[in-house]
């Protein structure tokens, strides 16, 4: 009886841990796939011509596909259910993402009423690639005291960090470059699609190697 009560136990555990690796892996691979899709989906529907920012392509036929891919990683932050630090920086993070499918960014030309959604929109960007930042630098590197990381920990770990420190300076220099960059400039080279386009591949590398798709032990 016992020994069977042990058994459950461990299949159990065994599922949970495989259900948290799999969150993780699907968390990581929209992160890395979608601006790529976006990208080359914007060439299939509407042709030519490359928006300034990720939020941008709202306004064009990939609207659907950006939409469904913020309300997917909303729902899986939401539902990622780890320690009450990752529970209270999913849930955070899961409500930005939310916030920004339903507040999409100012378009050309906009109205009063689309420049206040525009700014909650970009609210609601900032703290949502923060919170991705936090995830990768401090959540995703801490190690179980009672057990030395190992080699392979350690090198996750160098990665968690350069991903969380991309986030953060790629999310700076799209305020930078939009704000003191001329607009010619800026329509010629699209720096806050790329700067975007690096900072949510980071967040999609960082789930993906602790979803141990990447240096696994």
């Amino acid at each position: 009886m016992i020994g069977g009560m042990s058994e459950s136990l461990a299949s159990e555990a065994g599922t949970l841990v495989l259900s948290y690796l799999g969150l993780r892996k699907a968390v990581g691979i929209i992160g890395i796939t979608l601006p790529f899709v976006l990208l080359v989906g914007k060439l299939l529907v509407d042709g030519a011509g490359l928006p300034g920012s990720i939020s941008a392509y709202y306004y064009t036929g990939m609207r659907n596909v950006l939409v469904g891919a913020l309300f997917a990683i909303a729902v899986f932050l939401i539902s990622y259910r780890y320690g009450p630090q990752d529970n209270r920086a999913g849930t955070l993070a899961g409500v930005m993402a939310i916030g920004v499918a339903l507040f999409p960014t100012s378009p050309a030309n906009p109205t009063a009423q689309q420049q206040t959604i525009g700014i909650v929109h970009l609210v609601c960007a900032g703290v949502f690639f923060l919170t991705l930042a936090y995830f990768s630098y401090f959540l995703f590197t801490r190690t179980d005291p009672a057990r030395p990381p190992t080699r392979r920990k350690l090198q996750r770990n160098v990665v968690y960090r350069v991903c969380g420190v991309l986030i953060v300076v790629c999310l700076v220099l799209a305020v930078l470059s939009d704000n003191l960059l001329g607009r010619a400039l800026v329509d010629a080279l699209n720096p806050v699609f790329w700067l975007e386009s690096v900072a949510i591949v980071a967040f999609g590398v960082s789930w993906l190697v602790k979803g141990e798709t990447i240096l696994r032990d």
